[in-house]
């Protein structure tokens, strides 16, 4: 809980600084809150860079270093806010003063490459066709004493909330030149509308020079779709044209959300006008990003619809002729994070073993047609990069490991050298870090399904004696298609684990785990009870046999999502484990059908809805083999978990309680598929492990 998080650098334009947002954690006061800090980019202390007791994040700097922007929540809800910055001294100048002023939010915010406008992102009422009317159907909600809602179509709640009946739209907030006093005319309908009736005084204190000019703020996406769709964070899904004329976007425009992951990309003139869609993948198309020079404009894109886990691919287009080429087509690892270092070349992450190493893709094909694409830093592998960006022949990315959270790097990147040595920039919990115990990820393989090579791995607790024996837990990822690796996180933590009453923790890659090709990760749709459990069970052969500092009677399972479902599984399956952790974990393949919200995740996993495949959701189901049910289980779910549906953790519970299993249920009312707030994390921490302890010490 003391420990800084560190999100992504933002590097200013001549190079000499990084500014960031970074989380503190109020224990006491259960609360996280984001404050922007800078540091040079040389590497040096960093410090805050605006002494506010406001929640501020995502910086950005126009496109001359002069200015700043980010979201704040100084106001409800929150808006994008602007300050002067003197880049001599890497400090913010003159007052910070609040730029929008849009009734719905304001959050996202880019700055056109000319610094005059800046593109944001609010959730508005999609028949509104002005502000005015946005603030009177929220006002109206918000006093009404009925609180009930009318579906009519599917996605009526998603993750962890039920809708408002809003989408997400793009605007542009045009005029901001100088960032100086305003009146702001808002209209959210169609591009260049600027009805009179809204205008409403700007309340931002005023700029360095006190005068009055206008900014007008067009909704640049209207219509009944997300701009951009739902994401969990990473790459922006929208991006500026470098000559400033034109915004690409995501949207999933062409179909419903709860049965298809398709998204496309598109483009629009940021003054209004035709749109025009410029994807044609069945499956996801998403975050576009301009090259320098503005001749070629790159995405990510799936060739599947209904599966989330298909390889990613780098596309890139010629924007004078359409031609659109696949980058990574032989390439077979899934792209992540990426960014333009020249318009030749384009640095991306991606998933590989357990790491996430940086990758050189040429968008130039070579005389055959082909294309390259080599590793950063061939000679170092073992890095988790994520968060790239392209800068001053410097790239700036977050890097993170197992035994420590998000830093900020960089490299050089030139035409003599492609990333030779990585240095880091931030430092923000080596102190801290310096005084605790932390043991390495140590990698095994061994033989599991189909006498297919599965990898593994494994940390040991602090002050690890070979001499002695440990007992184990057994941590199983979710996803399904998801990995365990050399990566920090602050809900599955392995090094806490381990040294939470000195166990050994050991975590596989089973088949449909992601990083070992697209073969691999298509290996476990249809077969949730297969192959992962065959390779989950051979792992724990591998240890048990391999380790003898591990005491094999005394081991407990613990997963969440569909390592909760797997989890639920081993129940039934075996009786090897001392107890188990089962958290949002799937029960009743049919029930979780039901009342899941992404219905192209079953429909994939399970090859269709119930009612046309039945047998294959009953043979994968846990519920049915309840009558083999003894292990020790804890139950942890959340009432907000919309993916996974509370109801099959009271599911689950119930039936351990009628077969007078030991059993104990954790229950959260205030929290969704993730245990986000600091005072509940606390509690599933202690409760999880006291539990382990409880039947393996």
């Amino acid at each position: 809980m003391k420990l800084k998080r560190v999100g992504a650098p933002v590097p200013s334009p001549d190079g000499k600084w990084v500014v960031f947002d970074c989380v503190d954690v109020d224990l006491e006061g259960n609360t996280r809150i984001s404050h922007l800090w800078i540091v040079p980019a040389s590497g040096a202390e960093s410090r805050r860079l605006n002494p506010t007791p406001n929640h501020e994040e995502r910086p950005r700097f126009s496109p001359d270093g002069k200015r700043l922007i980010w979201t704040s929540k100084a106001t409800d809800p929150t808006q994008i806010w602007m300050c002067d910055f003197d880049s001599n001294a890497g400090a913010l100048t003159g007052k910070p003063h609040q730029v929008t002023e849009i009734s719905t939010g304001a959050d996202g915010g880019i700055w056109s490459p000319d610094g005059k406008s800046i593109v944001f992102v609010s959730a508005v009422y999609p028949d509104c066709r002005d502000d005015a009317c946005n603030k009177q159907r929220d006002e109206e909600l918000k006093k009404s004493k009925v609180k009930a809602k009318i579906f009519s179509r599917l996605f009526y709640r998603h993750w962890s909330s039920f809708t408002e009946f809003k989408r997400s739209h793009l605007f542009v907030l045009d005029g901001n030149a100088r960032g100086e006093r305003s009146t702001d005319v808002s209209s959210v309908g169609p591009a260049g509308v600027s009805p009179a009736e809204s205008q409403t005084p700007d309340k931002m204190s005023g700029g360095p020079t006190g005068k009055m000019h206008v900014l007008q703020t067009r909704d640049l996406t209207p219509g009944d779709h997300d701009v951009p769709p739902f994401n969990l964070g990473g790459q922006d899904m929208y991006a500026i044209s470098p000559d400033g004329q034109e915004v690409a976007y995501t949207s999933n425009i062409d179909e419903v959300e709860a049965t298809s992951t398709n998204t496309e990309i598109f483009v629009v003139p940021i003054s209004g006008g035709t749109v025009r869609k410029i994807s044609t993948s069945p499956g996801a198309d998403t975050t576009p990003l301009y090259s320098p020079d503005g001749k070629y404009l790159a995405w990510r894109s799936q060739a599947r619809a209904g599966f989330e886990a298909d390889k990613w691919r780098l596309f890139v287009q010629d924007r004078q002729s359409g031609k659109t080429r696949d980058l990574t087509e032989t390439f077979d690892r899934s792209v992540g994070s990426f960014t333009w270092w020249a318009s030749g070349a384009i640095y991306f992450a991606c998933e590989d073993h357990g790491q996430a190493p940086v990758y050189v893709a040429t968008s130039e094909a070579r005389p055959d047609g082909s294309n390259t694409v080599v590793p950063l830093q061939p000679h170092s592998p073992e890095t988790h990069a994520d968060d790239l960006t392209w800068i001053a022949d410097t790239l700036f990315f977050s890097k993170i490991s197992i035994s420590a959270p998000n830093e900020l790097w960089k490299t050089a990147a030139n035409k003599t050298s492609h990333g030779q040595t990585f240095e880091p920039v931030t430092h923000m919990n080596d102190v801290l870090l310096s005084q605790i115990d932390m043991q390495p990820l140590e990698s095994f393989t061994f033989k599991g399904a189909n006498d297919e090579e599965v990898q593994g791995f494994m940390v040991k607790p602090p002050g690890f004696d070979p001499n002695k024996k440990y007992p184990l837990k057994f941590l199983i990822h979710g996803g399904p298609q998801g990995a365990w690796g050399n990566e920090w996180t602050y809900r599955w933590n392995a090094e806490l684990f381990a040294a939470s009453g000195n166990y050994v923790v050991v975590m596989i890659n089973f088949h449909g785990s992601t990083g070992y090709g697209q073969k691999f990760t298509d290996s476990i749709s249809g077969d949730w009870g297969g192959k992962p459990y065959v390779d989950l069970m051979k792992g724990l052969d591998y240890v048990e046999k391999t380790y003898p500092f591990i005491d094999k009677n005394r081991e407990a399972a613990l997963g969440a999502s569909y390592g909760g479902y797997m989890a639920n599984w081993i129940l039934g399956h075996t009786n090897r484990f001392k107890c188990i952790v089962s958290h949002d974990g799937m029960f009743n393949t049919e029930s979780a059908y039901g009342t899941t919200e992404e219905l192209w995740f079953p429909e994939w996993e399970f090859k269709g809805p119930p009612w046309k495949d039945r047998e294959m959701y009953r043979k994968v189901s846990p519920h049915l083999f309840a009558d083999k049910f003894k292990t020790p289980t804890l139950v942890v779910h959340g009432q907000n978990d919309y993916r996974l549906d509370v109801s099959e953790g009271f599911q689950l519970f119930t039936t351990l309680q009628r077969l007078k299993i030991p059993s104990k249920f954790l229950y959260f009312p205030d929290e969704g598929h993730w245990v986000l707030k600091p005072q509940n994390s606390r509690l599933w921490y202690k409760t999880v492990n006291d539990w382990v302890d409880q039947w393996c010490k």
